[in-house]
């Protein structure tokens, strides 16, 4: 049996005499009392246990993320006979491009692609600005009824968005009681105050700081501005920059992270939108609102007509399919943000 290397420090000298570890973990213990004992065995028994504890959770959480993924990719490029054979269960017996094929042409995705992005995009920017805006000003300035607004910013968080959906709704809809009056006037003037399906339905909510899941953007701002220290404004102060001066130049440039952060919180929240959109939007404008009609446009598809029934096992090839189309662009953009977003979840206060 091979002797034990004795304990060597960093600096190359030999710790304990050239007594091994065991060897001096013995000696050391012969001094302890019992309760010392006890915990000692107790910590070797952790340090035992925790390995094996932390592969099983890692491994847990991967199946439970990996699985619908991997579902879904076996389930695109399969054909149909293959969802009736008990043998098929990830590996597709016939690989095909169909399925793929007929769920694009059914989404219109490039049409759909690039009105989702525009969409997107645009309400991701403006929301970003307007709750950077905001963030800043509850974390640096004092001003009466500052707690009562910040309360009112929190309670956007906690109330869900169905509880003002019908308010909004009506607002967009008759433009606070304009439409109705205008429309007297000129059939077409009062169409022009009737914002639903009109991309201003998203674009004014994200312009006034009250988007989707704005309140969790502007307490996040909040968060990162108080963490930056106050000598960068009271430097800029001196040297003749305003309060807005001073968040363009001096803030914000520290805030990169936090920015790209929320920026990509907020592409992905308003990518996967349905209900909000919905209620603003009587056509299949955006790609969440397409996949959540598939099957209508699945039908009109492949049967020139929208009554016909597809069976329900058949359906998830198609539903699937169209899954991957509308995830996969979220996964590109992770995969070479992945860098810049971890570093900015770190600095963001999100962890803090």
């Amino acid at each position: 049996m091979a002797k034990e290397k004795p304990v060597v420090a960093p600096d190359g000298t030999v710790i304990g005499g050239g007594l091994s570890r065991k060897e001096l973990q013995r000696i050391r213990m012969q001094s302890m009392n019992e309760e010392e004992k006890t915990y000692l065995r107790r910590k070797e028994a952790m340090d035992k246990v925790w390995p094996v504890a932390r592969f099983l959770i890692l491994f847990g959480l991967c199946f439970i993320i990996l699985y619908p993924l991997m579902y879904m990719l076996s389930c695109a490029f399969r054909a149909q006979e293959d969802m009736n054979d008990p043998t098929v269960i990830w590996i597709p017996r016939h690989f095909t491009l169909r399925i793929l094929q007929e769920t694009w042409r059914a989404m219109d995705f490039g049409n759909t692609f690039l009105r989702t992005l525009l969409l997107n995009i645009g309400c991701s920017v403006v929301q970003v600005i307007t709750c950077a805006i905001t963030g800043y000003g509850f974390a640096r300035f004092r001003f009466k009824g500052k707690n009562l607004l910040f309360g009112l910013v929190l309670m956007q968080i906690l109330v869900p968005s169905q509880i003002i959906a019908i308010p909004q709704y009506m607002e967009f809809r008759y433009c606070l009681g304009l439409q109705p009056l205008m429309e007297k006037i000129s059939p077409s003037l009062g169409s022009a105050f009737n914002l639903i399906d009109s991309p201003l339905t998203m674009y004014l909510p994200a312009l006034m700081a009250n988007g989707i899941r704005a309140g969790l953007m502007i307490f996040i701002f909040r968060q990162f501005f108080k963490g930056l220290p106050k000598e960068l404004e009271d430097a800029a102060y001196l040297d003749g920059c305003g309060p807005f001066r001073t968040f363009v130049q001096v803030m914000v440039p520290n805030a990169a992270s936090s920015f790209l952060t929320v920026f990509l919180f907020s592409v992905v929240w308003y990518w996967n939108d349905y209900y909000v959109s919905s209620t603003f939007f009587t056509k299949n404008s955006t790609i969440a609102l397409m996949l959540k009609n598939l099957n209508t446009q699945l039908a009109i598809e492949l049967f020139n007509s929208a009554t016909v029934e597809i069976s329900p096992r058949e359906q998830i090839l198609w539903m699937e399919a169209g899954c991957l189309l509308a995830v996969l662009p979220l996964l590109i953009m992770y995969v070479f943000l992945q860098k810049y977003f971890t570093e900015g979840i770190e600095r963001s206060g999100l962890v803090g």
